[in-house]
C-alpha cells in the first residue's frame, strides 16, 4: 500500500502559478519516457506535434466549467459570505453548495450579486445536504435555471484568489471567464477545469491532426472533490469521490483499433484517463456512469499509453495516479517533480505541464 505521507513534497511559493500563460500553448512541457528512466526533455507544449508520432491519439474531455462561484453578504447581519455551487437539490428550486460565512445556521439568508452587477439572488438556507461533506441544501428565490448565468463567477481554485489579493491586485478578472475554460469545452457541468487541456489552442489542434495525430472526446464533470487532500494513513483507504463521465457510441473501438496497429492513446489530463480506464474496467463502450475509480502504483492499465498533465498537489490522489504510471512509481514521479521545481517550472492549475511516454 501507498503511505500518504509519500505523496508529499516541498514547493515554494513562487513556484505556483496564479497567471495563465498566455498564449496557452507557451506553457512549458517537461518530457519524460517511462522506458527512459535519466531521458527528460524540457520543451513548450506547441512543440507537441514533433514530438508526437502519426497514429496517436489524444483523449480530451469536453467538460465546460460552470460558473459556480458566488460572493454575497446575510441579509440580516451584512457578514461577508463566498460559496460554490455543486449541483442542483432533489426539490426544484434548491442548490447543493458549499459555503464559507462567519456563522451558519438553517433559516439564514443571503443576497448574492455579480460585482458590477446590479441583479442579484437570494439564498435561503435549508439545511445540510445529505451524502455531501460540509455542504449545504439552499433555496434559490428567482429562477435557478438561470441564477448562475447573473451571480456566477470563475471557479479559481483559492490559492490563486488569495494571492492575488495579497499582491493588491484583483482576485476576479474578465479574461479568467475564457481563460479558465478549454477552447472545446461543450457539455455544462464542472466545477473545476481539467488544466491540463487549458494549454491547447485551435491552432495547435489543427497542428496536430494535420500530423495524424487523431482526438477523441469524452466527458468528466470535475467535482469538489477532485483536489481533496488523501486524509487516511494509506492512499487505497481514501474515500474516492465519484464522478459522473460519458463516452459516445465508437470512441472506445477506435482506440482500440488505433492501438493495433501501433498508435499510443494518450490523456489529456487525468480525467480523460480516469474516464477512459473507468470505461474499460468496466467492459463498457459507450454511455454514461458515475465512477469513483482510485488509481495507485500496481493499477492494471487498460488504454492508457501516456498522459499529459498539469503539475500536482502534494498528498492527492492525482499526484498517485500519475505516479502508478512510471515503473519507479511516486519516487521516480517525485524525482521529476524536484527537477521541475529546480528548473522552475509553474505549478497546479495555472502552471505548466508533463508529458509522459512510453
Amino acid at each position: 500500500m501507498l503511505r500518504t505521507d509519500d505523496l508529499d513534497f516541498d514547493l515554494p511559493q513562487d513556484r505556483i502559478a496564479t497567471e495563465p500563460a498566455d498564449p496557452r500553448d507557451s506553457a512549458r512541457l517537461l518530457v519524460l519516457r517511462r522506458s527512459a528512466p535519466d531521458d527528460v526533455e524540457h520543451r513548450t507544449v506547441r512543440d507537441l506535434p514533433a514530438i508526437l508520432n502519426a497514429g496517436d491519439t489524444l483523449v480530451v474531455n469536453t467538460t465546460r466549467v460552470l460558473q459556480a462561484r458566488f460572493v454575497g453578504e446575510n441579509v440580516d447581519t451584512g457578514g461577508k459570505i463566498q460559496g460554490l455551487y455543486l449541483r442542483d437539490g432533489a426539490e426544484p428550486g434548491t442548490w447543493i453548495v458549499l459555503i464559507k460565512a462567519r456563522r451558519h445556521r438553517t433559516g439564514a439568508r443571503f443576497r448574492v450579486a455579480h460585482p458590477g452587477r446590479a441583479e442579484h439572488v437570494n439564498l435561503e438556507l435549508l439545511g445540510r445536504a445529505p451524502d455531501e461533506d460540509g455542504a449545504w441544501l439552499v433555496r434559490v428565490e428567482g429562477d435557478p435555471e438561470t441564477a448562475l448565468d447573473v451571480i456566477g463567477l470563475p471557479p479559481l481554485p483559492p490559492y490563486i484568489l488569495s494571492a492575488r489579493q495579497q499582491r493588491g491586485d484583483d482576485a476576479d478578472r474578465a479574461e479568467d471567464r475564457e481563460r479558465y475554460q478549454t477552447v472545446y469545452a461543450d457539455e455544462p457541468g464542472s466545477v473545476a477545469a481539467p488544466t491540463a487541456g487549458l494549454h491547447f489552442t485551435p491552432r495547435l489542434l489543427d497542428e496536430l491532426s494535420t500530423g495524424g495525430i487523431t482526438r477523441e472526446d469524452v466527458t468528466l464533470h470535475v467535482g469538489s472533490g477532485t483536489f481533496k487532500p488523501v486524509e487516511a494513513e494509506h492512499v487505497e483507504e481514501h474515500e474516492m469521490h465519484a464522478e459522473w463521465c460519458a463516452m459516445a457510441p465508437g470512441v472506445m473501438h477506435r482506440l482500440r483499433e488505433r492501438r493495433a496497429a501501433g498508435g499510443r492513446v494518450i490523456p489529456i489530463g487525468t480525467t480523460s484517463c480516469r474516464t477512459i480506464e473507468a470505461f474499460a474496467q468496466r467492459h463498457l463502450d459507450q454511455g454514461a456512469i458515475e465512477t469513483d475509480l482510485l488509481i495507485t502504483p500496481g493499477y492494471d492499465w487498460k488504454l492508457t499509453d501516456g498522459l499529459l498533465t498539469n503539475f500536482h498537489l502534494p498528498r492527492s490522489t492525482l499526484l498517485a495516479m500519475v505516479g502508478a504510471l512510471l515503473p519507479e512509481g511516486v519516487e521516480r514521479l517525485k524525482a521529476v517533480y524536484a527537477e521541475a521545481i529546480r528548473e522552475r517550472y509553474r505549478f497546479f492549475s495555472f502552471g505548466d505541464a508533463m508529458l509522459i511516454l512510453p
